[in-house]
């Protein structure tokens, strides 16, 4: 599956809050999430952008995958 192009962050937001991350901060406009599991904890940081730019998204995406131990394409 593509990579969506108008996903915002608030929709990233809403699919990793599945996967088990909270938000934990919030400075300016970057929004701190954390995932916390028996492989300690994970940060991932998403900016408050409508839509989130294609390449900072597959980066997070990727991140977030390896993290989890999904394949991206399983993501979404």
């Amino acid at each position: 599956m593509k990579t969506p192009r108008n996903l915002s962050a608030q929709e990233l937001i809403n699919i990793l809050t599945r996967f088990g991350y909270e938000v934990s901060r919030q400075r300016g406009s970057h929004i701190r999430l954390v995932k916390h599991s028996d492989n300690g904890t994970h940060h991932v940081t998403i900016p408050n952008h409508n839509p989130i730019k294609l390449g900072t998204l597959s980066s997070i995406i990727s991140d977030v995958a390896e993290n989890l131990g999904i394949d991206k394409e399983d993501f979404f």
